[in-house]
């Protein structure tokens, strides 16, 4: 049902006329995120600046019952932020202020709209180190990664999102205010309400404040790119090194396709007479970072690594790390749709699903490029193909159903990092069962009982 004349004017008189977007050629920028091939026309765009905004927004959209969703950057890979017909795109990305840096006690407190990489080196001018590092980082905000969950490169060490929150401001669905954690290391008061939001892609509330959690910055880090003639060997070295008790900062692969696309995107010498490789990182007190660096270059070459190569100082571990973030990037050169997932599998399964991401692109006749996050097991298979060829695009989605069915059965999950949004949705019921997927549903009607916010995402 589009926009009421009356629902605009109320819109207008919070924010200001010209904070609202109505016209059609404003709109269209808005009505996709970064999954390819999905696309909605909103009924209007509305930016806020303050808590006070986005809580009279909610009360409007509440009392109209309008459907309403938040967005930041828009470059999230599961269409969360995809709009709903006819509704308020409400878009958090000028509230990008960073409130406070508090060296005392390892904590910054920022706004939604602020984005990764401002986080990192806010952080960094200080001496700490903020370690969520998703491939977006450039562009994507907080505001997103919370919502998502997201994840990045030095997940296997550092861990998610979620590990670096402490508290949240959050307006509800009805517009009331709440804060949730505090700074306290140790606070074990209640349920843990922040952990509800985090993840929860937008559907039961608009996060306005970030608490966030820095840690001291390593002191070393030593950078290695392992070479390897089967993707087998490069899995075996992955495992070896765990169960050596060494966790790396960073344990990412490149397959054959991703290696030469990366190589020609970003011409870093990337060796090109390999099937797999291996970006290997070590960070922490130097002599640590040396007996590990050691070690993980022994255990590649145990299991046959053609070449173990050490990046000779911080510019050339830069461009190693930039060429594995450009993955996506590069892949995206070779066709006009780029469909990148992010199924997850235990590390002990990661050769066996590789290898099955194969079979199934050769099954359906399609271009695949697989990289991701070895050291955790977090997968990024990412078909070429064009939106504009309905049978090949067909061809893509029985692909990925066989690819997520095989990932649970595995014992995986269907996002590792990316969230579920419209494009996994209906994976969820198998993934989470009955009793889960009704406590959700529970959950998600008793703070959002009118179902304005973002509707038809998650689950139905």
């Amino acid at each position: 049902m589009p926009l009421t004349s009356a629902t605009l004017a109320q819109l207008r008189s919070i924010v200001g006329a010209d904070q609202v977007l109505t016209a059609k050629e404003d709109l269209i920028p808005y009505s996709f995120d970064g999954t390819a091939a999905l696309n909605q026309m909103p009924g209007c765009v509305v930016f806020v600046t303050t808590t006070e905004h986005i809580a009279a927004v909610l009360k409007l959209a509440n009392a109209t019952r309008t459907p309403l969703v938040t967005r930041g950057s828009g470059t999230g890979l599961s269409g969360g932020s995809l709009p709903s017909a006819d509704c308020i795109v409400m878009c958090t990305a000028k509230m990008n202020r960073i409130l406070e840096v508090d060296r005392a006690n390892l904590t910054m407190l920022v706004e939604p709209g602020v984005t990764t990489l401002q986080v990192a080196d806010a952080a960094a001018a200080v001496g700490l180190f903020y370690p969520p590092d998703p491939g977006s980082m450039k562009i994507s905000t907080i505001g997103g990664n919370v919502a998502e969950n997201s994840g990045g490169l030095r997940g296997l060490k550092y861990g998610i999102t979620r590990n670096y929150v402490m508290g949240l401001e959050v307006v509800l669905p009805d517009g009331e205010v709440l804060f949730t954690g505090n700074k306290c290391v140790k606070d074990v008061a209640g349920y843990s309400l922040k952990d509800l939001f985090i993840g929860s892609e937008g559907t039961l509330g608009v996060m306005t404040k970030v608490l966030l959690k820095l840690i001291p910055k390593p002191a070393a880090k030593r950078t290695m790119v392992a070479t390897f003639s089967a993707m087998d060997a490069a899995a075996q070295t992955v495992s070896d090194i765990i169960a050596a008790q060494i966790i790396p900062c960073t344990l990412e692969f490149l397959d054959r396709t991703t290696i030469h696309c990366v190589e020609d995107f970003a011409k870093v010498g990337l060796p090109l007479d390999c099937e797999a490789l291996l970006l290997m990182e070590t960070d922490g007190h130097p002599a640590a970072v040396d007996e590990e660096a050691a070690q993980m270059a022994a255990l590649a070459k145990q299991n046959g690594a053609m070449e173990v190569r050490i990046a000779k100082d911080d510019a050339e571990a830069t461009k190693l790390a930039t060429a594995r973030r450009s993955a996506f990037s590069a892949l995206a050169r070779l066709a006009p749709t780029t469909i990148l997932e992010d199924a997850t599998v235990p590390r002990s399964e990661l050769a066996k699903m590789v290898r099955f991401v194969d079979v199934v692109a050769k099954k359906y006749k399609l271009r695949v490029g697989t990289f991701g996050h070895m050291g955790d097991g977090n997968l990024h298979p990412t078909f070429l193909t064009d939106e504009r060829n309905k049978d090949e695009m067909h061809r893509v989605h029985e692909a990925f159903n066989e690819i997520f069915k095989e990932a649970i059965r595995l014992g995986g999950t269907i996002t590792g990092e990316h969230g579920v949004g419209v494009a996994k949705k209906d994976f969820m019921p198998k993934f989470l069962g009955d009793a889960s997927l009704r406590v959700h549903r529970e959950l998600r009607k008793t703070l959002d009982p009118h179902g304005i916010l973002n509707p038809g995402k998650m689950f139905d």
